[in-house]
């Protein structure tokens, strides 16, 4: 049994407005639906005073679990559609773009200048100079292939 704790509408709300807070900075989208249940409960206690703490801790730990699985399904059967799905992904971004190597890929493995960035390869054994497409992302390995046709300037991408 919870002790004797009486705490009042206002309590909660603060509760929620705290989770609600600290959403933004946590990965996961789970204390903006702690935040969400926190209120509830607050709104629970204003409307019906009388509710024993034991009981708000029960409800505020119901509709937590409640929300969070309820948006999870909801999240996984609708998922959010940016205009911009590679934003984050940044290497993903190079793929199907030509670049011309600076250096030569020797036994499979080489390094590629992409604007201020150099980024490992794999592909087969090319001299430096050769025009190279990238086929694939392996983490921070960009796989690519020779491209026979079409100059590219060093580091620099063709549609």
């Amino acid at each position: 049994m919870l002790p004797d704790i009486h705490p009042e509408f206002w309590h909660w709300l603060v509760l929620g407005l705290v989770f609600v807070t600290v959403e933004p900075f946590v990965p996961g989208t789970f204390f903006l639906w702690m935040g969400i249940s926190a209120g509830i409960v607050g709104l629970l206690v204003w409307v019906l005073p009388a509710v024993a703490f034991d009981t708000q801790v029960l409800a505020f730990a119901v509709l937590s679990v409640a929300t969070i699985l309820v948006s999870r399904r909801y999240l996984a059967r609708h998922p959010i559609v940016s205009d911009q799905p590679l934003l984050n992904r940044r290497a993903e971004q190079y793929v199907g773009r030509v670049f011309t190597l600076q250096e030569p890929i020797v036994n499979g493995r080489g390094r590629l200048r992409v604007d201020d960035t150099v980024w490992r390869v794999e592909g087969e054994d090319c001299p430096a100079g050769t025009a190279v497409e990238v086929t694939g992302v392996d983490a921070t390995l960009l796989r690519v292939r020779r491209r026979e046709s079409g100059t590219v300037r060093p580091g620099a991408g063709a549609p």
